[in-house]
């Protein structure tokens, strides 16, 4: 099938009719429901134990930090030992961590160890996939893999409180970590019968060799080394101030007296933008223009919060945050498509694990800041003012990109499409 014929309405089939994508597809739509249904029960567990609202907050933060470290520390094992391997370890470990998780009566100390190491195993794990992606899928099929990933967590994000909640209603959360560790067994199957063998990236002589080289540093390095890729970086750590919204959902509802459902409504408000605007760029929008307008779709997803800052009723603020999302999610996944093209793959997971790590990281950092910035100013104001930065950063880096194009077409145009 030719790039041209599946960016206009067939991608998104030409990427499922490959079997190992299924494979992965469904793999890791296990593993988010997973994870959702672990933070429930976990959030509930902790909390009727202790009825410690610090504590209980804590415990939700472990289910995120630790992946920094796994991303950051792990990924390079994905490039130096074969990626469907490392997914089927990693799978593995969390679900005999998870089943551990579920002794009743287990310590909270303890729980909260094996939570960490349940968490940190996610990030090589991610990194394996988005490293192992380009081999299962070319050309336009994998912009449309990486736009169903997308899709598939934004929906995880939708459903999974509300289902989790349901669920832990209906049993305990101790069998909500059961059903967990479940669908980690079941992923590792998938990835097993549905991902064929693979050499690993760079092949070494002894086990120490490739374990040096994994913690080498490679990945940093390599997104160093081409302003292509360093804009790409920067491009995707304006979430850092897009995020604002989101971090600040509560007090938004709050000042605009809209009560603890326009909470949700808000906190909805992003993913679906990004369902809708993924399933757009991935059926409509042409293969050479999705390159080209990774820059305008940057400083389009910061705009509509600036109006935030006016303090608009609701339903203008979900529809402004809304559009962000829509113009986010696609420049996100192209973004990172392109990146994974340009990479060597011997440092491919390590680039990729590097940068959803930075993702987290930075999406962390701005939540904190823009918390800060409301306790003086307010919410609105915090969340204006996070937008302004965010435009003022992305409008040179898109001027950037637009150069890095010009003078690397054969590196970031599709086949068919370059100019060089």
């Amino acid at each position: 099938m030719k790039e041209g014929d599946s960016a206009r309405g067939t991608a998104f089939k030409a990427a499922f009719a490959v079997g190992e994508f299924r494979a992965l597809w469904a793999a890791e739509a296990l593993s988010q429901a997973g994870d959702q249904l672990a933070r429930v029960a976990l959030s509930v567990l902790v909390w009727e134990r202790t009825a410690s609202a610090g504590l209980t907050g804590l415990t939700y933060g472990l289910t995120y930090l630790p992946t920094l470290i796994g991303g950051t520390l792990f990924a390079g094992l994905a490039d130096r030992y074969s990626r469907r391997t490392v997914m089927i370890v990693c799978d593995l470990l969390r679900a005999a961590v998870a089943a551990l998780m579920a002794v009743p009566g287990t310590p909270l100390l303890v729980l909260a160890g094996l939570l960490v190491i349940l968490t940190m195993a996610g990030g090589p794990f991610r990194a394996a996939q988005l490293a192992l992606l380009p081999d299962v899928l070319e050309g336009e099929r994998y912009v449309a893999g990486l736009a169903v990933r997308t899709i598939t967590i934004q929906t995880a994000q939708l459903a999974g409180f509300g289902g989790g909640g349901l669920v832990i209603g209906l049993v305990t959360p101790y069998w909500g970590l059961v059903i967990d560790a479940v669908t980690f067994v079941v992923s590792a199957l998938l990835v097993s019968t549905g991902v064929r063998r693979r050499t690993p990236a760079v092949t070494e002589s002894s086990v120490k060799s490739r374990v040096g080289r994994a913690f080498s540093g490679a990945g940093a390095r390599e997104l160093w080394r081409g302003k292509g890729i360093r804009v790409l970086f920067g491009l995707k750590m304006l979430a850092g101030f897009a995020i604002a919204p989101e971090g600040l959902a509560a007090p938004l509802a709050g000042e605009l007296r809209a009560g603890s459902f326009a909470v949700g409504l808000i906190l909805a408000a992003d993913p679906v933008g990004s369902v809708i605007g993924s399933w757009i760029f991935t059926k409509w929008v042409p293969a050479r223009r999705k390159t080209r307008i990774v820059g305008i779709l940057a400083i389009a997803s910061v705009v509509p919060l600036l109006f935030l800052f006016f303090r608009p009723p609701l339903p203008v603020c979900l529809a402004l945050i809304g559009l962000s999302g829509a113009c986010a999610a696609p420049y996100h996944l192209q973004a990172v498509a392109l990146m994974a093209r340009a990479v060597p793959d011997g440092v491919r997971a390590q680039v990729m694990g590097l940068t959803s790590t930075s993702l987290v990281t930075v999406q962390g950092i701005g939540i904190m800041l823009a918390g800060g910035l409301a306790q003086l100013t307010g919410p609105f104001v915090a969340v204006g003012v996070a937008a302004a930065v965010a435009v003022a950063s992305a409008g040179p880096m898109a001027v950037a990109w637009k150069r890095a194009i010009a003078t690397g077409s054969d590196v970031w145009l599709p086949a068919g499409s370059r100019t060089g």
